[in-house]
C-alpha cells in the first residue's frame, strides 16, 4: 500500500478529547459523547469527521507500551472558532506534509497501523513528525463494518540526509 504524499495548510477543528491509553481506550465513549451534539458546531466546513491523536513527544509506534496516555478527539473542521459549545474544545492542526493511506476495512483491526509503522515508515524516505495523527471519517465510512472506508492521516518529514 503505498500513501499519497500531501502538504496541507492548517485545520481548525471544534470537538471533545479524552485522554486515554491503549489499554484503556475509551474511544467508543468519546464517540457517544460527541456525535449527538456535533449539530451544535457552526462553521462546519464538510460532513468528514475526525478522530485525531496526540502523541506526546517521543511516542514509541512500535506500541510495546500500551499503557503510554494520549488526547483522542473527536471532532469536526470549521472555518473559524467564533462559536464553540459549552464542553468542546477548538484546536488548530498545523500545516506539514502528511502520508495519506486509504483504508478499507473494519477500524479496530491494526494491522495497518503495524504496515504503516513497520514496513512503509523505515523504508520510506521520511520520519514522523510531531504532529496530531488523524484519521478522516468520510461518507463511506461505516463503524464495525468490513467494507468502511477512510483516511489515515500520518504527520511526516523527510528523513536528514547526511553527506
Amino acid at each position: 500500500m503505498i500513501p499519497r504524499i500531501e502538504a496541507v495548510s492548517q485545520k481548525k477543528l471544534v470537538g471533545k478529547k479524552l485522554v486515554m491509553t491503549f489499554a484503556n481506550n475509551e474511544t467508543i465513549k468519546l464517540w457517544q459523547s460527541f456525535m449527538p451534539r456535533r449539530k451544535e458546531i457552526k462553521n462546519v466546513l464538510m460532513t468528514d469527521l475526525f478522530s485525531m491523536q496526540i502523541y506526546p513527544q517521543a511516542f514509541d509506534f512500535t506500541f510495546s507500551d500500551l499503557n503510554i496516555e494520549f488526547e483522542k478527539w473527536a471532532a469536526v473542521e470549521v472555518s473559524d472558532f467564533d462559536i464553540v459549545p459549552s464542553d468542546m474544545e477548538a484546536y488548530i492542526i498545523t500545516g506539514g506534509l502528511y502520508a495519506v493511506f486509504h483504508y478499507k476495512g473494519v477500524s479496530t483491526d491494526t494491522k495497518i497501523f503495524e504496515y504503516i509503522y513497520g514496513v512503509w515508515l523505515p523504508a520510506s524516505d521520511y520520519l514522523i513528525d510531531d504532529r496530531p495523527h488523524f484519521e478522516i471519517l468520510g461518507e463511506k465510512y461505516r463503524n464495525s463494518d468490513p467494507n468502511s472506508e477512510e483516511e489515515i492521516w500520518i504527520p511526516i518529514k523527510p528523513k536528514q540526509k547526511y553527506i
